[in-house]
């Protein structure tokens, strides 16, 4: 049964009027887009989402209208962070017969029409976010005629989605927190980039950690990466520039650890005798490396597992409230931190 309030579908004629052009250009930019402008199928495109037009696919099963299929939308595909996410995103799918599409934002500009045209022809049902944005322009409005999606790992609540993640300041604070009860004071920050609302919950973590016990904030000690090996490396170079290098780092991620944490090595220093370490996510590589890395443990499987049970409620029909969904964290304590001699 249909529910009372549920609206008549779009139809093409809708998306003609919004586009002012007609149905057979409509047909022929979502259809057949080589026949048409780029100019002509972005219009037509733009209008479809506005109105919420989508039509059927030759891949759906027209009687449940469904594709049992959905998109999840990587940040980055090479980052080691989001291999258990997407692991508890895929066995969690597979066992309610659904197949995952893994989209790359890496390279966004490539990418922006393929996820669009997956959208606007129907053949995904739903959408997972592991970032803090949508992979192309949509205002709110617009987001309304999108399939059903939740937001796994970061938390925007501009976008007013679930959201499945855990909590980055608090989580950071504690990092910080154990280093100084290890007698650091010159404690350094390696942080994401600003504008990922996590990075910015982490960094607020590091700066009440060090208010708290009265230390000033330098903003020297602060430098920030792009969750590469390299920027790690980079940055940690920065920071030993310093007058008065740190004697403890507390990095926004493990890779960037690893990246400090090899660059010390090189640089001459002993990890943890000469500089501690903390990382942040509990990736693999994280407990195999030498020294094995103190690092902040996500339930990265987890996240990925109950971001796609909302998902999967809202498929069903059932209304899920937006906003956040904590899941418990931990501090791992391993050799790359030790107390201040």
């Amino acid at each position: 049964m249909k529910p009372k309030n549920q609206v008549a579908a779009a139809t093409m004629k809708d998306v003609a009027m919004k586009a002012k052009v007609s149905t057979a250009t409509v047909s022929r930019a979502l259809m057949n887009p080589e026949k048409v402008s780029q100019a002509t199928r972005n219009r037509v495109e733009q209008a479809a989402m506005e109105v919420g037009y989508l039509p059927q696919s030759m891949g759906r099963n027209v009687k449940r209208n469904e594709s049992r299929t959905l998109l999840v939308i990587v940040p980055d595909i090479c980052d080691p962070f989001f291999s258990e996410i997407i692991r508890g995103i895929e066995v969690t799918a597979a066992a309610h017969g659904y197949l995952v599409l893994i989209g790359d934002c890496a390279h966004q500009n490539q990418q922006e029409k393929t996820f669009i045209d997956l959208i606007i022809t129907k053949q995904i049902d739903g959408m997972l976010l592991l970032g803090s944005r949508l992979p192309f322009d949509a205002s709110i409005e617009e987001q309304r005629n999108l399939p059903p999606m939740v937001m796994a790992n970061e938390f925007a609540p501009e976008l007013e989605l679930p959201t499945v993640h855990i909590d980055n300041l608090t989580a950071a604070f504690n990092a910080v927190n154990y280093l100084q009860e290890q007698g650091h004071q010159r404690i350094g920050c390696i942080a994401g980039p600003e504008e990922m609302p996590l990075c910015h919950y982490r960094l607020q973590g590091y700066v009440q950690a060090l208010r708290r016990s009265g230390v000033t904030v330098d903003p020297h000690y602060i430098t920030r990466g792009d969750f590469t090996f390299e920027a790690g490396a980079r940055a940690l170079d920065q920071l030993l520039m310093l007058p008065m290098p740190p004697t403890a780092v507390f990095c926004h991620s493990d890779v960037m650890a690893l990246g400090a944490l090899s660059q010390a090595k090189r640089r001459g220093l002993k990890v943890p005798d000469d500089l501690s370490i903390i990382g942040f996510d509990n990736i693999s590589l994280a407990e195999f490396c030498d020294p094995p890395l103190t690092t902040v443990s996500q339930p990265r499987y987890e996240i990925g597992r109950e971001a796609m049970l909302l998902l999967l409620e809202q498929l069903q029909g059932h209304n899920v409230s937006s906003g956040s969904r904590l899941l418990e964290c931990e501090l791992i304590l391993r050799g790359s931190t030790r107390a201040l001699k």
